[in-house]
């Protein structure tokens, strides 16, 4: 028989061992991980328009693909893709920029635009047995379910929620093909003619398609919108909703992570679709948009189509926030006051061309009492007479109305003032 104390060495033995294994396993684990992530990604952080770099890896055999000889980019992997700038539509690179395509989740980058034009992010959204049984992706949302609409749009772009597209569709236009039909007229509106949506979400159909040059459209106006990039730049929320312990939503979008500055915006993918990505970053004030769409590597591809662009262009500050662009009278008011430019515009100007642009200031019919801040008109910002990018103006005083007795007075002066 083995005794007490003899039991007891063995068990520590065991124990031991069992550690020894357990260490073993876990530093192979780690190294193992540290050597994939410095092969796909051997990036360094540098000085402040430094951004991260990748390994060269040769393109694949894609079949079908064909990549012209005289591709800047003759390594990427993707179908289609397109870098722009978002201010302008600057096209800096583009494959098969206007071939159809499906677009997989990236879908709900217009999804989004629709929701924050048409709905107050407080609103209560109740989720249908409908938007619950939604396939693919899913947040688990249950039938009965109310949830904050801003909520939502935080979870349909970070974790990707099928389910949460649905409920927002029906809350703010009855149904899924009442909401597509939104998305196409939004979509045609801002210039993306070659797309027609048929649901929210990006789930696979036939006559549910864009193009990557549309896409990379639908994206750069939503850096217009107030809270869009707040929202697709978002790594991780937090929302009691959440069916997870930590109650936590990480963004799919690893750009957010990669690439210095990255600020966007979408993943997709479906079988018909490949791997599809939209990205973004800002750098010194130039925001740019990308596009990979059916993608072999598509965040090598993504990191290579930025930085391309960026070493095109460099910033051209065409108005700074607050500053004066004009004077208006307001009707009904007294005077005239100041308007100025309601935020910063900056533009990509390609370094190899010296460019010429002319600023029309456009004013609003505007009647007091108006206050300091208003919108009281846009500066359109034109190239060889095509209007390339635009700002809102605001007033820069506060306009009381005219009483009674004073519009009296200015009407009798102007009478006389027309016959003397």
């Amino acid at each position: 028989m083995i005794g007490a104390e003899s039991t007891d060495r063995v068990r520590l033995v065991l124990g031991a061992y069992k550690l020894m294994r357990y260490k073993i396993i876990c530093s192979i684990l780690l190294v193992s991980s540290i050597a994939i992530t410095s092969f796909l990604f051997p990036w360094h952080m540098a000085e402040a328009e430094a951004l991260f770099h990748i390994r060269e890896m040769k393109r694949p055999n894609v079949p079908g693909l064909v990549v012209a000889a005289d591709d800047e980019l003759p390594d990427l992997t993707a179908r289609s893709a397109i870098v722009m700038d978002a201010a302008t539509g600057l096209v800096l690179y583009e494959r098969d920029k206007d071939a159809r395509r499906y677009p997989a989740s990236t879908t709900k980058i217009m999804t989004l635009i629709i929701a924050l034009e048409n709905s107050d992010l407080d609103d209560m959204v109740t989720v249908s047995k409908h938007a619950a049984g939604t396939e693919g992706s899913t947040l688990w949302l249950e039938a009965g379910d109310e949830i904050r609409m801003g909520d939502l749009l935080y979870g349909m772009m970070l974790h990707s929620g099928n389910d949460a597209t649905v409920a927002v569709a029906e809350h703010i236009a009855g149904s899924v093909p009442a909401f597509a039909r939104l998305m196409t007229e939004k979509a045609h509106e801002i210039g993306a003619v070659h797309t027609n949506f048929i649901n929210a979400n990006g789930l696979p159909n036939d006559a549910h398609y864009t193009t990557a040059y549309d896409m990379a459209r639908i994206a750069a106006y939503g850096y217009q919108l107030d809270g869009f990039e707040q929202i697709v730049s978002t790594k991780e929320a937090s929302f009691a909703w959440v069916k997870d312990q930590t109650h936590r939503l990480r963004n799919e979008n690893q750009m957010l992570w990669l690439y210095r500055g990255g600020n966007g915006v979408k993943t997709g993918y479906t079988d018909a679709a490949g791997r599809c990505l939209v990205s973004a970053a800002k750098e010194n004030g130039i925001q740019l948009v990308a596009v990979v769409f059916d993608s072999v590597y598509m965040w090598n591809d993504s990191i290579k189509l930025l930085d391309y662009g960026f070493s095109l262009v460099r910033p051209a500050q065409i108005v700074r926030v607050g500053e004066q662009v004009g004077e208006m009278t307001i009707s009904g008011g007294h005077g005239r006051i100041p308007v100025c430019a309601a935020h910063d515009l900056t533009i990509a100007q390609r370094k190899d061309k010296e460019e010429q642009y002319e600023k029309k200031l456009v004013l609003d019919e505007v009647s007091a009492p108006v206050v300091r801040g208003d919108k009281v008109g846009k500066l359109m910002i034109l190239r060889n007479g095509q209007e390339i990018a635009s700002v809102d103006c605001v007033a820069d005083a506060d306009v009381v109305k005219k009483s009674f007795f004073a519009r009296i007075v200015s009407y009798i002066k102007s009478f006389v003032g027309r016959w003397s």
